[in-house]
């Protein structure tokens, strides 16, 4: 049976996202996703956000992908410094609602210093279960990766 791209998804934090990150694989995983979590292991130990964001990328392909930090801002720059990487930072479900029909995100970013718990899992949801448009954002889209 081939997998569906659609159904998995590649997560990583750093130790300020890492408790923020545990409690988004159950969900997701209780909602019938694989989950590939590619670490950190540990809120005790400080590592830097731009290791995970790498390990990510470098990984990620029709998947999509969330990566958490303490702010979400570190992070998502580490991560669209990717050619194939549309990283969005989210703070509320407008915002991930859009950046899937618009901008056709293939990795959100999430602040855990920033935002609840139900904030972050209903924005994970929006952003998993929204489509992209295409349209008139196609041609926009295809700028990014030039």
């Amino acid at each position: 049976m081939k997998k569906n791209p659609e159904k998995k998804i590649l997560i990583a934090a750093d130790h300020a996202g890492f408790s923020l990150k545990e409690i988004i694989i159950k969900n997701l995983e209780n909602f019938g996703f694989e989950v590939v979590d590619l670490g950190t292991n540990s809120a005790e130990k400080s590592v830097d956000y731009p290791d995970f964001a790498q390990k990510l990328c470098k990984k990620l392909r029709a998947e999509k992908g969330i990566l958490i930090c303490g702010s979400g801002i570190g992070i998502s720059i580490a991560a669209n410094r990717f050619k194939h990487i549309r990283a969005a930072l989210c703070h509320n479900v407008k915002c991930a609602k859009l950046t899937r029909a618009h901008n056709d995100a293939n990795v959100l970013c999430l602040g855990a210093r920033m935002i609840s718990e139900k904030t972050a899992l209903s924005i994970v949801k929006t952003f998993l279960n929204t489509k992209f448009e295409g349209g008139r954002h196609e041609k926009r889209v295809a700028k990014l990766a030039k």
